[in-house]
């Protein structure tokens, strides 16, 4: 039986006969665009009426319920820790979850106890940030990243701009051209944004001096810079906001700079432009404080200890 014919046929017992069919993550995939495509009030009253099974929500881990009364850190040597409850907290690989700061620590435990009744961890990028770091699933190692973002600035958003030139042009020239030759001007490089869908012209010069750069961080520090990148599809805008040139409300607009221009003909969509806005901006600002908290280190050195010196 055809997933289309279930949709329009059964509703109410549509997560049911996916269960039994296997097709739970598609179904419930298709339930959600089914129900999203007749309105947010449509598709609230229709979540109440037909709530997904407790099988289909242990699946998908849409209810992963909170397990744990408080959350805490914990120093070890030069690490810290974080610890919910009494237990500390891992990596999916089972590792010990370890920063070598404590404002990170900090911030990760902050984000465990944010979450009310169930934890969603699509919305913990630092815990996903260090996780990914302490395990690094792909063995990627600092050069890999450093490549990996230099070769992005070849498909770098601003770089491509419409050769009409019409109101979404010259929107582009004004917002994206300063941010360009921001750049060229900071790392003493040269780009050439391209009108068509040919890649922009970056030259070796460019990307060893980049390279340079971004080699003087740490590995955590470049797997936050990769992050920022992937966010905003932007090599340049990940750059100018590590260098808190632009804020990271307005790195997010930028990028989103064609998507809004469309918005100002059409209508803006709260739940999905707005939520879309909302995440990008969520995880931009997890990837800058994740590069400036592994950037730099604070020591402490209790009182007693500095007067017995003396």
């Amino acid at each position: 039986m055809r997933l289309q014919t279930k949709l329009g046929s059964c509703r109410a017992q549509f997560c049911q006969r996916c269960l039994h069919e296997g097709l739970i993550h598609r179904g419930y995939t298709a339930l959600v665009t089914f129900m999203t495509k007749r309105g947010p009030q449509k598709a609230n009253s229709w979540m109440m009426k037909y709530p997904l099974t407790a099988s289909l929500q242990r699946t998908t881990g849409a209810t992963v319920k909170r397990f744990y009364r408080k959350t805490n850190i914990l120093s070890s040597g030069d690490q810290f820790e974080v610890t919910l409850d009494q237990r500390k907290l891992k990596t999916p690989k089972g590792k010990v979850f370890e920063v070598n700061n404590k404002p990170l620590a900090l911030a990760v435990a902050m984000e465990w106890d944010s979450q009310v009744d169930i934890i969603d961890r699509s919305n913990m990028h630092l815990t996903a940030l260090v996780s990914t770091s302490l395990d690094n699933p792909h063995n990627h190692t600092k050069l890999d990243m450093v490549n990996y973002i230099v070769n992005y600035l070849e498909t770098d958003t601003v770089l491509f701009q419409t050769n009409d030139s019409g109101d979404l042009y010259n929107f582009q020239l004004k917002k994206w051209d300063p941010v360009i030759q921001w750049f060229c001007d900071r790392y003493q490089v040269d780009v050439t944004k391209t009108l068509s869908i040919k890649a922009p012209l970056v030259s070796p010069q460019t990307k060893e001096t980049l390279a340079r750069h971004l080699l003087s961080y740490n590995f955590n520090a470049v797997q936050g810079y990769t992050y920022a990148v992937d966010t905003l599809k932007s090599v340049i805008l990940a750059l100018a906001t590590a260098e808190r040139t632009i804020s990271v409300e307005t790195a997010v607009s930028l990028a989103r700079l064609e998507e809004e221009y469309q918005v100002s003909f059409w209508g803006n969509v709260e739940w999905s432009h707005e939520l879309n806005k909302q995440d990008l901006q969520s995880r931009l600002s997890a990837a800058m404080l994740f590069v400036h908290l592994n950037s730099s280190w604070t020591t402490s050195k209790p009182k007693n200890d500095e007067l017995n010196n003396l």
